[in-house]
């Protein structure tokens, strides 16, 4: 029988995870990164540190894990030397040049060494199929401005994966407003409503739509992109038309959240054909 790791960070998604492993009676295991609590207040978490990582892996292994899920942001920890065991002292090296480059490589790197130790490494959706939409609008509807900015911040998404930089875009009218970096979706949004008024050429033309994708060649088992209830309302004080996403390729954490907030305030939801 299989017996699931979850290896927690901070956000919401390890809240829909776990209670999707408690509603379909799985066998688990909480873990979480030393110095970044998750939200999950009763899962009594194991906790690890890169520094000993090693062990962290021979536990899991000898309560019977045999599945691991990544699931909620944390951040690059601060690592001390004088405490790193000799075998995971075989792993730092890889793992130290990484952490100075994107996302994308040293998340890779760090599945890979979850594979060595034979756990298969599964994606949030593996878990809680749900959460991620397949193709179609949840609500509103795009109007054909709106999907040729949708195109065109879809473009924009892929040319920033050489880059390994962030997921989102927001286009107006054919314009890029925005693109996503390291300070991430709220900080991006936040900018474009600071500055609606005097982004957009014309007031009267589309308001604007702010697209969310994986980059392109991103192993989808880890760091898909995440929205919520708190993206729709972000995008609606920016004053934008609403929110496209790649179909299938996007966590939508509290789906009906996510509806309620977009019909109030008039813009659309789509899950958009790659």
């Amino acid at each position: 029988m299989t017996k699931t790791a979850l290896i927690a960070g901070q956000g919401g998604l390890p809240v829909h995870l776990l209670n999707a492993l408690r509603r379909s009676g799985q066998d688990h295991v909480v873990a979480e990164l030393d110095g970044f609590p998750s939200e999950l207040a009763d899962a009594d978490p194991v906790r690890f540190r890169v520094e000993r990582l090693a062990p962290f892996l021979d536990r899991l292994a000898d309560q019977g894990v045999d599945r691991v899920v990544f699931a909620g942001a944390i951040r690059r920890p601060r690592l001390e030397p004088g405490l790193i065991d000799p075998k995971t002292a075989t792993l730092v090296p890889r793992l130290l040049g990484l952490m100075q480059k994107g996302d994308d490589a040293l998340l890779r790197e760090v599945i890979a060494i979850f594979e060595e130790w034979e756990f298969e490494v599964v994606g949030a959706d593996a878990v809680a199929p749900d959460l991620v939409p397949g193709p179609g609008l949840l609500a509103g509807a795009p109007s054909e401005d709106d999907r040729k900015d949708a195109a065109r911040a879809a473009e924009i998404v892929a040319g920033l994966a050489a880059l390994d930089l962030g997921q989102g875009a927001v286009v107006a009218q054919g314009l890029c407003l925005a693109v996503e970096t390291l300070p991430g979706t709220d900080a991006m949004l936040a900018f474009v409503a600071g500055h609606a008024a005097g982004l957009r050429s014309d007031p009267a033309k589309a308001k604007g739509t702010f697209y969310k994708a994986p980059k392109f060649g991103q192993d989808r088992r880890i760091d898909l992109p995440t929205l919520g209830p708190a993206t729709v309302r972000a995008a609606a004080h920016a004053s934008l038309a609403g929110i496209a996403w790649e179909a299938g390729g996007v966590i939508c954490l509290d789906r009906a959240g996510m509806v309620a907030e977009a019909e109030a305030a008039g813009l659309f939801l789509w899950a958009r054909e790659p």
